[in-house]
């Protein structure tokens, strides 16, 4: 996999004149894929980071957050409001079927103490996390040209951990919530998130997603959840808005689903959003937040943007970590 920048740049420029030829879109109102696999490849190489920020980059797009980057987040901030953007890792209705989060409490008695004991297996589709870039896999290789097989073992791993956002995420966030400009609570599962679908968004509220910016898709799952009972499904992002990442520079990407959609790209695997994201561009990804009280405070505010920070938890090795990340505006 090659970095080819003179394309890119390319691609870049005429973006705002004639749009790329190569990220044709397709009529959306069939919610039909808009990528197919011919394509996914061409910008698994073409839009890659790899190599540059050096052949010993283990940030990569975090890269983008610089230290002007996040004095324009803080920037953001307003009023102080804080609002978490985790979900509770148990609700009403329970937590992930397949891997369910175990507490267990530790009462003793003269002396009287309190503790507990957590069991989470936080990777999937309901626990909020993030992915650190030694996470995801394409071709047998892990971000930056680094051997899936040589970097990760039983000890971890060696390169790409979580433990490369030691020092935080403070970056400037765009919420996107395509419920509120499609008319509905909340999508249907299987319900495809297009690329039209954030420049509309932008269009009607002014919001723009600039470079080293977090991009947060709200499709509305938790509300569904709460309307609806735990009955399983989310929608997610159509493969066809990759490039839209790179166009805009990206560093970091979140919803409040695991991003995929089913059926994304016909012959290929379910994960293609990871596999771009996390291996191509070097993204770390935020999965499964809860954006519904971030976009009623957006809405009453009138203000899209605010400053997003995170901390994940200091895991040597590991391949992510739960989180709780804050929005302040």
């Amino acid at each position: 996999m090659m970095t080819k920048w003179a394309t890119a740049a390319m691609c870049l420029a005429l973006i705002g004149i004639i749009g790329c030829a190569a990220y044709g879109q397709p009529d959306r109102s069939t919610n039909a894929p808009g990528a197919t696999q011919e394509e996914f490849e061409s910008w698994m190489a073409e839009l890659s980071n790899w190599g540059r920020w050096g052949a010993a980059d283990q940030l990569g797009a975090a890269n983008l957050i610089t230290q002007d980057k996040r004095l324009q987040a803080v920037g953001r901030v307003e009023t102080g409001e804080t609002v978490s953007l985790g979900h509770d890792v148990a609700d009403e209705a329970g937590s992930d079927p397949n891997r369910p989060f175990g507490l267990d409490m530790i009462i003793s008695f003269g002396p009287d103490r309190i503790r507990d004991r957590l069991d989470i297996d936080y990777h999937g589709g309901f626990f909020t996390h993030v992915d650190a870039l030694c996470h995801v896999v394409y071709e047998d290789k892990l971000y930056n040209d680094h051997n899936f097989r040589e970097t990760v073992t039983e000890d971890g791993c060696a390169l790409l951990g979580i433990t490369g956002l030691r020092h935080g995420v403070v970056t400037k966030a765009v919420l996107v919530d395509v419920p509120r400009l499609r008319g509905v609570p909340y999508l249907e599962p299987g319900t495809r998130v297009y690329r039209e679908d954030i420049e509309a968004w932008e269009r009607q509220t002014g919001a723009t997603v600039e470079p080293g910016d977090i991009l947060l898709i709200r499709t509305g799952r938790w509300a569904r959840r709460t309307a609806e009972g735990d009955v399983g499904g989310t929608a997610g992002m159509d493969a066809s808005f990759l490039p839209f990442l790179a166009d805009r520079d990206v560093a970091l990407f979140g919803s409040d689903t695991a991003h995929e959609v089913r059926d994304n790209i016909p012959g290929l695997d379910l994960t293609v959003v990871h596999k771009f994201t996390i291996v191509a561009r070097g993204m770390n990804l935020f999965d499964n937040l809860d954006l519904e009280l971030a976009a009623e405070t957006a809405a009453r505010l009138g203000r899209w943007e605010f400053l997003f920070m995170a901390s994940p938890v200091r895991v040597p090795r590991g391949t992510g970590s739960p989180i709780n990340p804050i929005a302040m505006f």
